[in-house]
């Protein structure tokens, strides 16, 4: 009898297994998704294309490609899935209300991550949404808001865990106040609610930003005479960057000992968090002997541990050893991520060594990977250090025409821009100076009042005038200083 049923087991759980190529997708969802790699407007494309096919996938592996999208920051594609699964009847729980709170806030902003909450059933709004909810204003830095609702929370009784605590004390150690951290642990020890490791982690973190070493070690022990939470690798990866920010390699490597120790689960995490934690004490023969348990650990070694590995190196000095990383990696994978390369061009390009630069750059073209904005980022900051005013120029511009991941306008940053405008206004160069305005308009409408009055003064050195500038500045909507004004008075000469 027991037989019989195994079978019909087997037998239905290999038709689960093996998809209906009528109504489901034939293969994992994420994968799908993640088909031409993880860059927002590739998996917005194949999100599109799994949606006008009316193809079906089971919630299970809706969620967990939702956990994936989130993991990598694809926040934008994941809250359309959410909804259009919700369109087409899928139930959320609440815990699926409160992830979908938590995507609409990442991808739509506040606003309208409270709008959703307002609008749930009041049988879903319990510790978890108001828990999202509460993480939201932690994580913009919303004290006020954030204090309220957890007030709030209390007042409702509900069933409270380390999770808001957490998010709150967060808040606190990343708006410079992390004095306010320990009386949160002991409101929390009065309330016998049990920190988790990441309640111990950030009580850590904000008692080693008052420079209190001696207060992170006393946490470590009461954790483990508490006996409660056992510290795994994060904890002890924690305490090693503490011990690294204050200059105490020795104590660094001995929590590094224990990281590994905790890491019996071979965490790819664990491994890259090693390998820059002993980058940045500067022993590289550990970075190595690292690297070889990661790389027999994984095989099929995943561009991100690559990419992490060749930044140790660079930061080392050890240029012959990312090449030869670089090398390896390049031979194992045909599918070239610009990224990688980026590292090794940004380090040629620091060394002075533009050639060689610019021939991988080629050579990742070559191979499909076309530059993105980080790649003339590199480029920029070399001709500005080296007075290649117009090779800069150009690497603004395209920089500006290469469309980040998330489908965002690069801009470059205020300190460049004055650079560049600073160096026409030298030159009396009023030509550059507008050929320069015109290609950052095309990143940014609203330019400011500085560029606009580097441009008048540059008109004043070369004693040119604009019959047009009145009007063109009244159209810019720029509010300018009254050295700005005496300026273009003397300019708009009919």
């Amino acid at each position: 009898m027991a037989s019989t049923f195994m079978q019909q087991f087997t037998r239905k759980s290999k038709k689960v297994a093996k998809r209906s190529t009528k109504k489901y997708i034939e293969e994992a969802l994420y994968r799908n998704l993640l088909k031409e790699g993880s860059e927002e407007n590739n998996v917005r494309q194949k999100l599109n294309e799994f949606l006008k096919s009316h193809k079906s996938a089971y919630k299970w592996e809706v969620d967990h490609s939702l956990k994936i999208l989130r993991q990598r920051k694809l926040f934008g594609p994941a809250l359309k899935l959410s909804e259009i699964m919700t369109k087409r009847g899928m139930n959320k729980t609440v815990s699926d209300q409160a992830i979908h709170l938590d995507l609409i806030a990442k991808d739509r902003g506040i606003a309208s991550a409270e709008a959703y909450f307002i609008n749930l059933p009041e049988t879903s709004k319990n510790h978890l949404t108001y828990g999202a909810l509460m993480n939201c204003y932690c994580k913009a830095l919303m004290i006020d808001k954030a204090e309220a609702l957890m007030d709030k929370m209390k007042e409702l009784n509900l069933s409270l865990t380390s999770m808001p605590y957490n998010s709150l004390m967060t808040l606190y150690a990343n708006s410079g106040q992390p004095e306010k951290v320990p009386a949160i642990i002991q409101e929390m020890k009065a309330s016998d609610i049990m920190p988790d490791s990441y309640t111990y982690n950030v009580w850590m973190r904000a008692l080693a930003a008052d420079n209190d070493i001696t207060g992170v070690e006393r946490v470590v022990d009461e954790m483990k005479r508490d006996g409660r939470v056992s510290g795994d690798w994060t904890t002890y990866s924690n305490l090693a960057s503490i011990y690294v920010d204050a200059g105490l390699f020795d104590k660094a490597e001995k929590a590094l000992k224990e990281l590994e120790k905790k890491n019996a689960r071979r965490d790819l995490s664990a491994y890259q968090f090693l390998i820059s934690l002993y980058g940045r004490t500067g022993n590289l023969l550990e970075v190595y002997r690292v690297w070889r348990s990661l790389r027999l650990a994984f095989p099929k070694t995943a561009n991100i541990s690559y990419l992490n590995m060749i930044q140790v190196l660079v930061n080392l000095n050890d240029l012959p050893g990312a090449e030869k990383c670089f090398r390896e990696w390049e031979s194992g994978h045909p599918s070239y991520d610009i990224r990688i390369a980026n590292v090794l061009i940004g380090a040629y390009a620091k060394q002075g060594l533009l050639k060689k630069a610019e021939e991988l750059q080629e050579r990742a073209r070559r191979s499909g990977a076309k530059a993105n904005a980080k790649t003339w980022e590199i480029f920029l900051e070399y001709y500005l250090k080296n007075g290649e005013i117009k090779s800069a120029v150009d690497c603004v511009q395209n920089a500006i025409s290469t469309v980040r991941g998330d489908g965002s306008k690069w801009m470059p940053s205020s300190t460049v821009v004055k650079e560049l405008m600073k160096h026409f206004e030298q030159k009396k160069d009023v030509d550059g100076a507008e050929g320069c305005v015109e290609i950052l308009k095309k990143a940014e409408d609203r330019l400011g009042v500085d560029v606009f009055e580097s441009l008048l003064r540059t008109y004043a050195a070369a004693g040119r005038t604009s019959p047009i500038m009145s009007r063109r500045i009244k159209m810019e909507n720029v509010e300018l200083s009254e050295e700005g004004k005496k300026l273009l008075d003397g300019i708009s000469v009919e």
